[in-house]
Formats: structure tokens, sequence, C-alpha cells
């Protein structure tokens, strides 16, 4: 740091010892300086050079050293360090220390690994603390990153703890897309899914880079692939009853099996509130419902009909397997997976098919008995708005895809229509010329 005025008073003293010296050294060639010693350095310039600083001044306050001999003074030398320059290295203060925050081999660092820092910070800060997001959300952005990481590893040959921000560009998110698709044939919605993690973790480091806002935006860009809109799948009266008919109630997996699908299907819940519920959540007294935490951590309340609630009763008298009070376990009393609910319904089905044909033509998972619950309120008049709190549904306009798929409601709309009454024509054949024209 140069030599100014404007140096704190601890420092004044390595200055005054170092006028001292400078009018100690040669009488012949330097006037003492008269005054004070303010003014006996001012009229000095730092042109006074050694490489044996310490033993002219030393660094520490409140330590001397051994005078040196006299020195070239005044005068163009070759460059060599400077008497009153100290030597500490850039960034510090007068002490010498590290300035406040992070020292020059952090800041380095930074540079070097934000990305992983980033993502840690993502995870922990973003979803967990400030959004409490759910263990379902947390684990789909959790497999997302997972895939990204592998595929950035591959294309640019870099472990995940050393990438940076700025080599996850577009091009590469896109190209990580498109693997997807043709690896591991994930379908449009898949995708749109694994682009929304994507999307939430460049907003989160929007805030926290704002250096790199334009490589953001870039990543923000990326459309969603839009898809085919396929009407959802439901199942009808006949095929209901083949279903519910097939487990064996002579045992305990059929009794419980046969209560869990008729649940499913006359409320709506989802698999993972299902396979959540706990004896506390159902009331099967004088008005009989049961309790949910859904998505969103939104709490409703659905009722039940008395054969579902009869259904249930005998089912709570059963002796548990294991001291819990989930309704529904497993046969070595842990709580039922997705995969398992999958298992049991796909086991049903298979002798359900043989006796209903129809359902030889339907691709049916748990969530198809969801729809099933759907539909049937909305073919019995319920109003829609009734049906989105049932489902416990966002917004009213979700129902709209139940509308889409019920074709009985729509020919009941085209019996209530006037047809047309038009005179049938004799068909007569084009002119040559204007059939060539045509076929052209």
């Amino acid at each position: 740091a140069a030599f100014s005025g404007e140096r704190s008073r601890k420092n004044l003293g390595e200055f005054e010892r170092a006028a001292h010296f400078l009018s100690s050294l040669a009488p012949d060639r330097l006037e003492r300086p008269q005054g004070s010693t303010r003014a006996a350095l001012a009229r000095f310039s730092p042109s006074i050079r050694s490489q044996d600083i310490d033993a002219m001044v030393s660094i520490r306050t409140g330590q001397r050293t051994t005078t040196a001999g006299p020195l070239d003074l005044l005068g163009t030398r070759p460059h060599q360090r400077y008497l009153l320059v100290f030597e500490r290295p850039s960034a510090v203060d007068g002490l010498g220390q590290a300035p406040s925050g992070e020292a020059l081999g952090e800041l380095a660092m930074k540079d070097i690994h934000d990305f992983p820092i980033l993502l840690e910070r993502f995870f922990t800060q973003r979803l967990m603390a400030q959004r409490r997001a759910s263990a379902h959300t947390i684990a789909s952005y959790r497999d997302t990153f997972r895939l990204l990481l592998r595929f950035a590893q591959r294309q640019l040959r870099k472990a995940p703890s050393i990438l940076l921000l700025t080599d996850l560009q577009a091009p590469l998110i896109g190209a990580f897309l498109d693997d997807l698709e043709s690896t591991r044939g994930i379908t449009a919605r898949s995708r749109n899914l694994r682009l929304t993690a994507i999307r939430s973790f460049f907003r989160f480091a929007a805030y926290e880079e704002p250096a790199q806002a334009a490589l953001i935006q870039r990543v923000l860009a990326i459309p969603n692939k839009r898809h085919e809109k396929k009407l959802v799948g439901f199942l009808t009266r006949p095929e209901i009853a083949a279903l519910l008919d097939v487990p064996d109630l002579s045992s305990w997996a059929g009794r419980r099996d046969r209560a869990l699908l008729l649940l499913a299907v006359q409320t709506g819940l989802r698999v993972s509130e299902i396979t959540a519920l706990r004896r506390e959540d159902l009331a099967l007294g004088t008005g009989a419902h049961v309790r949910c935490q859904g998505k969103g951590r939104k709490e409703r309340c659905t009722p039940l009909t008395r054969q579902l609630a009869r259904i249930l009763v005998a089912w709570l008298a059963e002796p548990t397997r294991r001291a819990t009070d989930l309704v529904f376990t497993s046969a070595r009393g842990t709580r039922l997976s997705t995969d398992g609910v999958q298992y049991l319904l796909a086991k049903h089905l298979a002798t359900a098919r043989q006796r209903c044909p129809s359902l030889q033509q339907k691709v049916v998972s748990p969530h198809v008995l969801r729809h099933t619950a759907a539909m049937e309120l909305l073919q019995a008049g319920v109003d829609r708005s009734v049906i989105a709190l049932w489902l416990g549904h966002e917004s009213i306009e979700t129902t709209q895809i139940y509308l889409d798929a019920n074709l009985a409601m729509k020919q009941e709309a085209l019996a209530k229509t006037t047809p047309t009454h038009s005179k049938l024509g004799r068909y007569r054949a084009d002119d040559r010329l204007m059939s060539f024209l045509t076929a052209l």
C-alpha cells in the first residue's frame, strides 16, 4: 500500500521511526528536518531502496531491529523493493490480515464449484426450508438431476462435483431431454416433467447468480413438448362388478384387496392417500366418511356409502399382522407401496378379463379407478364444482377431461337437436374437364 496521510494512528509510529532513521543517515547529503515529525515526512520522497528492509524498519508494530549502515540515497537506482512500501499481499488490511468476507482462495473455489453449491442450496433451502415441498416432489427433482448429471458426465468428461453452472448450456439440456426419450422411452409428459424440475432450479439460480442471466434465460426459454391428449380411461358398471368379484373372500389378502378396490372406486382417493390411511381417519358410524391429506397438503373429507362402511368395519376387525394403525398393510405388516397396489390390481385384472371381454382392450392402473369414481358422479348428474371438491382438484377446469370422455352426455345432447329436413338428390357425374382439373 502506498504511503499516504490517511493511514491509521496505529501505524504512525512506523513512519515516525522511519523519518528519524532518514534524518540520521547522512548529514552531508540530507538536512535534518526542522519542526514536527509530520513536516519532516513531507520533505522526503520514498526513494530509499535496499534489499535489507527488515534491518531498517520493522513491519510489525512495537518491534525494533539493529540499525543498518548508510545506504544509497536519492537517485535513480535499479528496481528493488522500496523502503516505505509494506511487503504484504494485495487485498489485505494494514495488519496483513485477510479482509472481511471470503479469502482469495475461497473466492477462486466459489468460481470453480459454484454449481454443486447451488444445487445443494436449491434442495436444502428452496425446496425443503422455504417451500416445504413434499417428499414426492423432492424425490422427482432428485431423480431428474441424477439423470442430468450422469448425462453431463458422459458428454463433458467431467465429474459432477467439478461442474460449472456455465457447463449446463441450453443445447446440453435439450440434448439431455432428447436422450431421455430415445434411450429410456419416456413420453412427452415425462419429458416436460423433467424440464419443470430443471426450470425450477434455474429460476433459483437467477437470484443467486445474476451474472449468468443470459445463460439462465436461454434454459428457461426451452418450451414444453406438445403431445396428444387422449381421453381418460374409466371402467363401466359391468367392468367394475367383474373386478370386485375376483378377490377370494376366504383369505386375508382377498378381503383386504376387495376393501381397497371398493374404496378406490367409490371415493376416488389417490394411491398415496389410500396407502397412508390410518384407523383414526375413518369415521364409520352415522355419517360415515374418510379424511385424508392429499396433494398440496390439502385435507378433505369424503363420504362413504353404507355398503363400503360395513365392509370397512369388518376389515378393521381383522387381526393386524403387526402393531400398526395403518388401514391397509402388506403381508409383513408394513405400509403398502404404489408398486404393491399396482401388482394386486394387475393380478385381479388378469382374472377379470376372462369374465369381461371389454377389459381386454383397456389399460387399467390405480389412477383409472379414480377416473371411474369421477365418471360415476358425472353420469349421475353431479355438478362439476362438486366433483372438483370430491377429488381434491385445485381448479374446476381439471374436471373438463371427464366431460370430454363422457359419450353418453354427448349422445343425450345429440338427441335433443332437431334433424335438418333436406331433400336427397340424385348423384350426377361431373364434366370430364372438371373431373380432370379436380384430379390434378
